[in-house]
Formats: C-alpha cells, structure tokens, sequence
C-alpha cells in the first residue's frame, strides 16, 4: 500500500468568466499532435480559504457519525454572521464563551483532540471561504468541511490542527496539468414545459388546447405515469458534479505578480482581468484557476473544486499542458485588444484622454494666496459697513 503524504481533497472558489487559450498539442497519435490548437477555458477566482475548525468522524451501520469538533480560539466576524439571520441586531456573542474557556484552560479542548485520534477514522477540517475577497458584496462566509487525506489518524489530526486560523491558498492543494471534480449548482431557469424542458417535439399547428405539449403521457394500465414521460417542472438550479476538468494553470495573485496572464511565447505585460473587467463579475484580483472547458453554475456562484475520485489512466490526463497565449480581449463585444495601452496606441488620443493628460498637467492653485486674499477683502468690506 502507498502512503501518501497529509492533504487537503477540496478547495471552494467562485467562477469569474470564460475566455481561450492558444497551447501546443502533446497527444502522439491524434491529427493535431505538435500543433497550435484553440480551447475555452473557464476563470476561477480562488480566494484563500481560512480553517477554523476540526471534525472526527467514526463509521457505523447507518454511515459516517460525528463524535467531536474542535475550534480555533480567534473565530473571524464573517464566520460568526453564518450564525445569526440579522447580525446587526443580534449580540454577536456566537463562540464566546467556547474561547474563553479555552483561554482559561485547555481539558475539555484535549479531551475532544484524543477522543478523535483514538476512534475517528475520517477526519475532516471546517474551513471558510472568503467570499468577502470578490466583488460580491457579501460579508458573510460560505463554510464547508474538506477531508483529509494520507497517513495515520493521528497524522492527519496533527496535520488540521496546524493549519488552524492559517489562510490556504488554492496552489498548497492542486498543481497544473491535475484533474479535477468540479461540484456546484446549475443555471436556474425556473418552472418550465416539457419542450424547454425535454426537447420533445411540438405538436400540430391545430392542436386543441395548446402544441407544447406530451399528446399521451401512458397506458391506460398500469394506471399511473411512469417517470420516464417528460413532464413540466424545475429546470435547472440542480446540484451537479462534472468530472475529470483538467487545470490549464494556477495564476497568483495581482500584488504577487501583477502579469499573471503573460506566456512564454506572448510575452504582454498583462493581468488575466479582460478590458472592462469580466461581465457581471469585475476585476479578478486573488489567486485563479483556468481550467478546460465550462464548470456549473453562473458566475459569482460558489464551487468547489475536488481531487477526482475515480483515476482517469487517458493520454489527455497524464497530459502537461503548457499555455503559449490568454486572451484578454473584452468579453463585453467584438474585443481585439489585450491591453489599455494597445488600445490607446492603435486608436490615438480621444477626447476622453485629451481631458485626463489635460488635467494631470494643470497645475494646483496654492490656497495660501486665496486664504489671504479672503480675509483682506473681509476686512476692507467690514471698515466699509463701519464708515
């Protein structure tokens, strides 16, 4: 049996847009093997995530049972808001007096940390997502539990309580070329008919009482419907996990490195942020993921990115992938600029940048002058009243 080393399964983040990439194919046997090929990639902004907590778990006839959690003794307010349904008239005194008594003394702390080494088989880290970090305007966190994986259960306790009130950045739990389950929920499309809903052709154009519709939903016995016939209902906003994405790359941050769009053949000084930002989304400015192809959901929407649970032993999964453009171009229209500075080059000085070099270049009226030109004329207006 191979042991593997202490980690994280899962990480959450949040879909910012799309956008394609230019790479060199390294598939011997197919047509395009050692050619320039065009894919879409999807953008995941990937805000580090904070653990805050530690579960234990022990298996039983009826499944997984909790038999302790841990906390850390600092709880931040956005993990504290999950809470309460109004935190601004609430007391906002969640978790207080479990950090006081672990400030006053640490035994019943200990006593729940050996009760998991000894009998928990899973062991799993609560930790939260930052949603605070992206242009959502939501204070409150999204928390979820991230198993963890190699070694004893005594490893893997030691390896969670570490890891408490330490930001984790979506780099310390995948690498590039990795595959990936991506797990979230669908675009919700609301209640819909069955040719929405199920692609089931339209009726004739005299049909009585409307042509969107299933003409016989069954038998007359058995006498009920059977659930293979298409029916109206909800479309979409379903949970969905799609499997085996592979991760194109893992970019930093924007102060770490302010190009983190910028390949080895295109060498343009530029941030993977689109012109005018990524539509209903903005500026990505933590961490991202670009991943191949589409992951669930709308942008903004959380998604959690796990280690795929069934190996995929296919040429394209052992695949190292190494990008040669991103495009940047604006996703609002026809974009064929990567950068601000491309665009003012090629469309020359508009009036809207005449007036900004205009204004950095006028110079600042002292107010010293102004302050004392006042107050003369204040005096000379009061002798005047007084005459």
């Amino acid at each position: 049996m191979i042991r593997r080393k202490r980690h994280l399964t899962a990480f959450l983040c949040y879909k910012a847009g799309m956008t394609h990439v230019v790479r060199d194919l390294d598939r011997p046997g197919s047509k395009n093997h050692k050619k320039e090929i065009v894919e879409a990639v999807s953008v995941i902004d990937c805000p580090p995530m904070v653990v805050l907590g530690l579960t234990g778990y022990i298996r039983t006839q009826r499944g997984l049972r909790s038999i302790a959690t841990v906390w850390a003794q600092h709880l931040p307010d956005q993990f504290k808001r999950t809470q309460y349904k109004r935190w601004f008239s609430s007391k906002k005194k969640a978790y207080s007096k479990y950090s006081k008594n672990l400030t006053a003394s640490t035994k019943y702390y200990d006593k729940d940390v050996a009760k998991i080494r000894k009998y928990c088989s899973v062991v799993r880290v609560l930790a939260i997502g930052q949603a605070s970090m992206i242009n959502q305007g939501q204070k409150k966190a999204h928390v979820m539990q991230i198993q963890v994986n190699g070694g004893t259960t005594s490893e893997k306790v030691d390896f969670g309580l570490k890891l408490f009130e330490t930001a984790v950045k979506v780099s310390d739990v995948f690498a590039p070329s990795e595959m990936v389950d991506a797990i979230g929920v669908t675009h919700g499309h609301g209640f819909e008919g069955v040719t929405h809903r199920w692609g089931t052709t339209r009726l004739p154009r005299k049909t009585h009482k409307g042509l969107r519709k299933v003409a016989c939903i069954g038998a007359w016995h058995p006498a009920r419907v059977a659930f293979t016939v298409p029916r109206a209902g909800q479309h979409g906003f379903h949970h969905r996990c799609i499997k085996n994405k592979k991760i194109y790359k893992i970019g930093k941050n924007v102060e770490e490195d302010p190009n983190n769009a910028r390949c080895e053949a295109d060498l343009t000084d530029k941030a993977i942020t689109p012109l005018g930002g990524f539509a209903r989304y903005g500026i990505v400015k933590n961490d991202y993921l670009l991943i191949k192809g589409t992951v669930p959901g709308p942008t903004k929407r959380p998604l959690t990115l796990r280690k795929m649970l069934r190996p995929n032993p296919s040429r394209y999964a052992i695949e190292e992938v190494s990008l040669k453009f991103i495009d940047t171009s604006s996703k609002q229209g026809h974009g064929k600029f990567q950068t601000q500075e491309e665009k003012e080059k090629f469309m020359g000085p508009t009036k809207r940048s005449t007036l900004r070099s205009m204004k950095a270049k006028k110079p600042k009226a002292s107010t010293k002058g102004k302050g004392a030109a006042k107050a003369s004329g204040t005096k000379e207006a009061s002798k005047k009243a007084k005459k």
